[in-house]
């Protein structure tokens, strides 16, 4: 399956702009009504324009189903994990389906093949790491972080060993997460959902669901500075921050080591925060332990219950729904005036928003939405840096859906 060809290559003005668009806002069940109060609406739109920046976009491949992510190779291939359960290896506008056992995969709503990374030391262990949702005779057993070995041609790949397992799961595959991330420093970061299902998860630091994690890579141990590494739970030391409903982006700032994550709100109230160690991000839909039952009428970031929560840097507000997916930062001097954004893909929004932040990385300055990705490619889900700095983005829409490489266009 070979299909490249330029997609897109113009001139675009970047506009602040954000609109609701069609579509489901998770891949799963639809969402509950907007909750009262929370975070205010979203940052403040402007028609102020950064300048001109040329764009390129080249579709690398098509026929691909629900591709959930990318990872670069240091031969110039690229693994891309599709939710039903398969692998694939684009090498040079070639795909291959690399052959693995994902007899134990369960493909049931937003649950699958999601998540991977490939590691730093790949070069000498050849191994990456892909989140999946496992099953037992047929039943919903958790979802879990794997390890496997790329054989020395990327035609096959075997299990080397379970890395993390136990994170929670709906048996309708609701809220399943997972989104592994190598930070600066070598730790495994992963981002988890709450499985939509016992509501004091998110709240509960012996759960593993609703979270940031920081584990060891080899061992999926959690780290000895993380901000829980002296409590007795093993869960409890591998969270580095908690009170999250389902994130689906985890991005590292190059040059800070600072770390950002994208989440789905219920309807509105999408959210990107940058991750504090140890800080509680206010999603409890348990509301203090008081109902049993997963209520969404509840905020995003609930400020009243947890006066110290952490604030979402930028949040779509109630009278918008983007469901942001894939994160990543733009990077390298061929990006101009973009060099330094963060890249946050949407499903349900269907385009890319970029978010400008300030030195500090405290605060977004500017949301731009570059208009050839509005409503261009339908539902986005992955977006990657590749080693040569540009973007790789899957699109999400179940039937031929596309893999394709953005870069800033040669003036």
């Amino acid at each position: 399956m070979s299909d490249r060809r330029p997609v897109l290559s113009v001139l675009a003005a970047l506009a602040v702009l954000l609109t609701a668009c069609g579509g489901p806002p998770d891949d799963g069940a639809p969402e509950s009504p907007a909750p009262d109060g929370g975070p205010a609406d979203g940052t403040e739109t402007t028609t102020s324009a950064p300048g001109e920046v040329s764009l390129e976009a080249e579709q690398v491949t098509g026929g691909l189903e629900h591709p959930w992510d990318v990872g670069f190779l240091p031969d110039g291939g690229v693994l891309v994990t599709e939710r039903p359960g398969r692998l694939r290896l684009v090498r040079d506008g070639d795909v291959t389906e690399v052959d693995a056992d994902f007899s134990d995969v369960l493909v049931r709503g937003e649950g699958g093949l999601m998540g991977l990374v490939v590691h730093p030391d790949f070069p000498d262990t050849r191994e990456f790491t892909t989140c999946q949702t496992h099953r037992r005779d047929g039943e919903a057993v958790d979802v879990r972080l794997v390890t496997w070995r790329l054989s020395g041609d990327g035609r096959a790949t075997r299990r080397v060993r379970d890395l993390l397992t136990g994170l929670p799961v709906n048996d309708s595959g609701r809220h399943s997460g997972c989104r592994p991330t190598f930070a600066a420093d070598g730790a495994l970061l992963v981002g988890t959902g709450d499985s939509a299902s016992d509501p004091t998860i998110p709240q509960d630091r012996t759960s593993l669901g609703g979270k940031i994690l920081r584990i060891d890579p080899d061992t999926g141990r959690g780290l000895p500075d993380n901000p829980f590494a002296d409590a007795d739970d093993p869960d409890t030391r591998r969270v580095y921050s908690y009170g999250h409903r389902n994130v689906q982006g985890v991005a590292v700032r190059p040059g800070t080591g600072q770390v950002y994550a994208s989440g789905h709100g219920p309807t509105g109230f999408d959210e990107v925060n940058r991750i504090v160690a140890g800080g509680n991000y206010g999603w409890d839909p348990s509301r203090g332990g008081t109902t049993d039952s997963y209520d969404e009428d509840v905020p995003m970031t609930d400020l009243d219950r947890f006066p110290q929560a952490v604030p979402p840097l930028w949040t779509s507000g109630a009278s918008s729904t983007e469901a942001p997916s894939g994160a990543a930062f733009v990077s390298g001097g061929g990006w101009g005036a973009l060099d330094g954004t963060l890249a946050v893909v949407a499903l349900r929004g269907q385009k890319m928003l970029l978010f400008r932040l300030d030195d500090a990385g405290d605060d977004v300055t500017e949301v731009l939405l570059p208009p050839e990705f509005d409503d261009a490619f339908g539902r986005l889900r992955a977006v990657r840096r590749a080693p040569d700095d540009a973007l790789w983005v899957t699109t999400s829409g179940g039937e031929d859906d596309m893999l394709f490489r953005v870069r800033p266009r040669p003036s």
